[in-house]
């Protein structure tokens, strides 16, 4: 089972994301905050982390730094990290974040599962 989690607090989003990944091999499951991405990283195998920039506690840039500040420490294992942005503009802080790759919303079902699958073979 591929267990893929997504830290964002837009349902449509979420939604958006469920449906394109979900099927009997994957499963995706859902925090709120960025705050709560590595607590979850503690108690489950996660496979892949998709991060929304704009979270209203702690946006996706800020998770994922965190995120690789802990791997750097040894104290986290790596697990791949996509950003999902508002704006082109937005790339630059993305590769600052050392995010793995990134896609700019509006998403679609093809461009989310082409970014997972890449991922996660990587």
């Amino acid at each position: 089972m591929i267990n893929v989690l997504v830290a964002t607090d837009s349902n449509s989003l979420y939604e958006a994301i469920d449906s394109a990944l979900a099927d009997e091999e994957t499963r995706v499951m859902r925090v709120r905050k960025g705050q709560d991405v590595q607590p979850v990283l503690g108690v489950r195998d996660i496979d892949l982390i998709l991060l929304d920039l704009q979270i209203g506690n702690m946006g996706g840039v800020a998770t994922c730094l965190a995120i690789r500040q802990e791997q750097e420490m040894d104290r986290l294992y790596d697990v791949p990290v996509g950003l999902l942005l508002d704006r082109e503009a937005d790339v630059h802080i993305a590769q600052q974040a050392r995010a793995d790759q990134w896609l700019i919303k509006p998403l679609n079902p093809i461009q989310i599962r082409k970014m997972a699958t890449s991922l996660l073979s990587s």
